[in-house]
This record gives C-alpha cells, structure tokens and sequence, in this order.
C-alpha cells in the first residue's frame, strides 16, 4: 500500500500548484475547439476533416514502420495541404471571420438557432405557402440545416431578415425579380433570395418534372436541407428532404412536417429516425409505389 500512499501524495502536491487561470485557461480552450468542432460538423468539412486524420495517422505508421519514402511524400502532402484548406474552406473561414468582426459574435459561442425563431420562420412559410397556393405562385424555400449553402447563396442576393409571410409573397410574386430562385432560411432568418440551386441528377424522374422541382429534389440529394415547393401551374405544396419528394401536402400537413424535421431536430440534436423519413421506407428511388411522388412545376 505504500505505492498507494505515495501516487497519492504526489497527486495531492500536483493539485496544490493548480491555480484558478490554469482551469479557466483550459476550459476556453476547451470550448474553443468544442466550437470549432461543431462549426465543422455543420458545414461540409467533416469529410475533409476526416480524410486528413486519415493522412496524419498514415504518416505516425509510416514513420513507426520507417517508410522513409512514404514518410517523406505524406509530410509534403501535408505542408501543402495546410496551404490548400484555406482556398477549400475559404467560406467558412469567411463567414467566421465576418461574425467575430460584428455584432453577431455571440452566435460562435451560443447555439446559432434559437427555436422560437425557427417556429416564427414555420408558421410563417405555412401562412405565405397558404395563400401562395392559392393563387398558384410558384416557391421555392430551403431549410439549411446541418449542411451549410453558402456556395446556392452566394449565386443570389444576400438578406439577413426575419421570415415574413408578407415578405415571402412578395419575393415570390411572380413579377418580382428574385421570384425564379430560391429563399435560403438559416436559423430561422432568411439569409438569400434568388439562389440558384443544384438541379437533381437522378434519371429517373418524371419529364413532367419542372425546374423547380427539379432544383428543390437536387439540393436535397446533395444536402440534408428541408426544401418546400409551391407549384405554378397546380398550386400544389411539396416537401423535398433527403432527395424524396412528398406532394399535394395539405397546410396543416406542411407545417407538421416543418416542425419534425426542423424542430425536433433543433430540441434532441439527436440521429433518430425522422416523422418525414417514416413516409418513404420504401427503397429510394421507385415510382410504382408511390414512394417518390411527383408534381409538375
């Protein structure tokens, strides 16, 4: 037991020398790289990210194993990868920078989405979607979620507003000039308009299927956003998540699905299984049996 005596003794005079800024220091630094590590996982980086722990890891084997020649190209790879993620993430790092400089500095350290914005932003989309459809106006929002679209708002015009029933309808009306692109809805504000979005490149689609649609079903193959589409020529309301197209949503049936997938996710942050996913467990990509349902712009 003496060992025990003595382990503890040195722990006892190890805690001693802690001071108070030695624990505030490594709880910032804690936070920091907590944060870091959020933003990453919200954007599109965390491939990337993982591709390099993939690197550095082959490059500590490498060296283990003495690979002088594996060893040495990994270590140039990685010089000049360092260079090259800051041209790759040249977004991101953008948007981080723009926050720290503005008054929006408390979003890196708090939780960007505030849920009583994001069920301001669906009561409001239901009630402009309502009368959208109505007069058959075509729409186009899209819901970021975990995956940012900084790349879909940079093709538009750059807002940074409440969402507004009246304001949707008058973006949409379709004389105004952003009414062809699609609104961008980030943390429960409208951050674009006007956005250009990646058109679908599944094949199997119906030709009947107007670019719309198309854009809508497409960013939401490529990203994990919520994409609600308003038809011209029917007045029908659509939902796009995870490249699926669910349509002739009823309001109450549009903002239903809304608040599965936005607010549930915003209140568990947690990988379960959405209410939206539940309707199409059928393999992706079949018509016959209705799994993927669609609607003519």
């Amino acid at each position: 037991m003496e060992w025990l005596a003595q382990l503890m003794q040195t722990w006892g005079a190890f805690i001693q020398t802690i001071r108070f800024t030695d624990i505030l220091d490594v709880a910032v630094i804690a936070y920091l790289v907590y944060r870091l590590m959020l933003f990453a996982s919200r954007s599109s980086t965390a491939n990337v990210a993982k591709a390099i722990l993939v690197l550095v890891i082959a490059l500590w084997v490498s060296d283990l194993l003495q690979l002088h020649v594996v060893n040495f190209i990994l270590g140039r790879a990685l010089e000049l990868g360092f260079l090259a993620l800051v041209v790759i993430f040249q977004p991101e790092l953008r948007r981080l920078l723009e926050q720290l400089g503005s008054n929006q500095l408390k979003r890196f350290f708090i939780r960007e989405e505030a849920a009583s914005e994001i069920e301001t932003a669906i009561d409001q989309t239901v009630a402009a979607y309502t009368a959208l459809s109505k007069d058959k106006v075509g729409a186009l929002m899209v819901f970021e979620r975990k995956n940012l679209l900084d790349d879909a708002i940079a093709t538009g015009t750059a807002l940074d507003c409440s969402v507004n029933a009246e304001l949707l309808k008058n973006l949409f009306w379709n004389k105004a000039p952003l009414h062809d692109g699609a609104v961008i809805v980030r943390g429960g504000r409208v951050v674009g308009a006007g956005c250009m979005l990646p058109l679908s490149g599944n094949v199997n689609l119906s030709r009947d299927l107007g670019m719309r649609h198309r854009a809508g079903i497409g960013v939401s193959e490529r990203t994990d956003a919520v994409v609600a589409i308003v038809s011209e020529e029917t007045g029908a309301i659509s939902v796009a998540v995870g490249g699926m197209l669910k349509r002739h949503l009823a309001p109450e049936t549009l903002e239903r699905l809304l608040r599965n997938e936005l607010i549930r996710e915003e209140e568990t942050d947690k990988a379960k299984p959405s209410f939206f996913s539940g309707l199409f467990k059928a393999k992706k990509g079949g018509d016959g049996d209705g799994t993927q349902q669609q609607d003519a712009e």
